[in-house]
């Protein structure tokens, strides 16, 4: 970025700031008025899996849209902080320049990383001299993963977390045996006198252990099922526009033969 750009986007900023500003100050708007930090949370999710939809579609504009409604979310929690005197913008933005500093030494320092990993590394060594100047929490090394990050997401991390520690599958075979062992567990589950909570315990452990093989294969287990729900999205709706208005109406065998079609034809493109 040319300093006469990251200049432009300073400006835009403070502009956008202000605007904000006026928005939650006395004469401002009454929804942003009345907002508090819990009522936005449920925005904020939303936006963030709007930003991750344009990006799976390559939608370019769309993506500057919703990352653009992003940033709003900052500048909301920003501005709400700081009518409650905790912190303002400023502070927030100066953090994460200080935070990107830190965590660079091999760019802003004299640390050499010459690899990815390298680089890793060196995150992960500043985040525990950072963690160190912190008062201990009671709450061991999981204590790191935040609680209410989407299930795969924290299943994942909790597995990385062990790993560093040496508590971990060894390699990916011996997670394929265990997603075979999690499956028998739930097939015996529910062929005994089923028991709700049971399976939901059996299925949980089978998801637990589906993510850990994806951390594995350096998958992301998020991004994978999303895959899988957009591609099930466009099977289903070729499906329907073959069979026209009848589609309900036709017996599973006939809707089967119909998604084998709908399959072997996306698979020829």
């Amino acid at each position: 970025m040319s300093e006469s750009t990251s200049a432009k986007a300073g400006d835009a900023f403070r502009e956008a700031a202000a605007i904000m500003a006026r928005l939650r100050g006395p004469g401002g708007c009454p929804w942003d008025r009345e907002q508090t930090f819990d009522s936005i949370k449920p925005h904020t999710l939303e936006e963030t899996y709007e930003v991750f939809d344009a990006i799976d579609r390559r939608a370019w504009g769309e993506l500057r849209d919703e990352l653009g409604d992003l940033l709003l979310q900052v500048l909301f929690y920003a501005q709400m902080a700081e009518d409650e005197g905790h912190f303002n913008i400023d502070d927030v933005v100066r953090g994460l320049s200080a935070k990107l500093v830190r965590r660079h030494p091999h760019i802003f320092g004299d640390v050499v990383a010459e690899t990815a990993g390298d680089v890793v590394q060196t995150w992960d060594a500043v985040k525990q001299k950072e963690r160190e100047g912190k008062p201990a929490k009671d709450d061991g090394l999981l204590g790191e993963v935040p609680r209410f990050v989407p299930a795969l997401v924290e299943a994942r991390k909790l597995g990385s977390k062990a790993a560093k520690v040496g508590f971990d599958w060894p390699d990916a075979s011996g997670l394929l045996d265990k997603v075979q062992e999690e499956i028998a567990e739930v097939r015996e589950e529910m062929t005994a006198n089923p028991n709700p909570d049971l399976l939901e315990e059996e299925i949980g452990d089978l998801y637990f252990v589906l993510t850990n093989l994806s951390r594995h294969l350096h998958v992301d287990p998020e991004q994978a099922l999303k895959k899988a729900n957009t591609k099930f999205r466009r099977r289903f709706r070729a499906m329907e526009q073959m069979a026209g208005e009848e589609f309900a109406a036709l017996p599973l065998d006939e809707k089967d033969a119909l998604w084998n079609k709908a399959k072997l034809k996306e698979k020829s493109l």
